[in-house]
């Protein structure tokens, strides 16, 4: 196999949340008298990491309030809508796949490590991941540096990193890894095409690039 490692970001990549990412957003921007989000194609131009930058995008003011306090509001409001998300079609398969070839698979997550390690149980996927890393607050910072560290730790590392933005190719040049993004998530194929690295539609299209 030419990798030892797949490592999977988590929203937006195996975890189908744009429409309740809207959703939340605009109820917080409602509450403010702020211009809403009209359409997912809207989102995904302006979704960015990090993730107060993209709330500056729309016009959420931190002079009046603080980022944290709106961090807690927005996981508070993601968390009421929680119940209607689900994986994207053949997630489990290719997961499954990936398992069978022996492959190590890893998340990569800039949610919080107690809210991811809930969704991945409540979906029926922790299992196939030998590690699961998520970071230790709720403000949804880079993840560039969790990543270089854990690469650090190991030998003779051959890692893909597949994810749905442009922050998740700049992770994986940091941290050393190839990088395969896929366009259903947060951002659109147009920024996606701009990163030079395979862009994809669907999961299933992953599996090859693994031999």
């Amino acid at each position: 196999m030419k990798y030892t490692h797949i490592i999977w970001d988590f929203n937006g990549t195996l975890l189908n949340d744009v429409k309740i990412g809207i959703e939340t957003v605009n109820h917080l921007l409602e509450k403010r008298r702020l211009k809403t989000l009209q359409s997912a194609e809207e989102y995904r131009k302006v979704f960015c990491f990090p993730v107060k930058e993209y709330y500056r995008k729309l016009g959420f003011d931190f002079e009046s309030e603080s980022y944290e306090v709106l961090a807690v509001e927005w996981v508070e409001q993601y968390l009421i809508r929680e119940k209607d998300i689900s994986l994207y079609p053949g997630a489990v398969e290719v997961l499954e796949k990936i398992n069978d070839a022996g492959l190590e698979q890893v998340i990569l997550s800039a949610t919080e490590s107690a809210m991811l390690n809930k969704q991945l149980r409540a979906l029926n996927i922790d299992c196939y991941f030998s590690e699961i890393l998520g970071l230790d607050n709720i403000y949804a910072h880079s993840k560039a540096e969790m990543a270089k560290e854990w690469a650090m730790n190991r030998k003779n590392l051959r890692a893909l990193m597949v994810g749905d933005t442009v922050h998740d190719c700049e992770v994986a040049q940091y941290a050393g890894f190839d990088c395969i993004l896929i366009s259903h998530g947060h951002h659109s194929s147009d920024r996606l095409r701009l990163c030079g690295v395979p862009a994809i539609s669907s999961l299933d299209e992953i599996l090859n690039y693994l031999n």
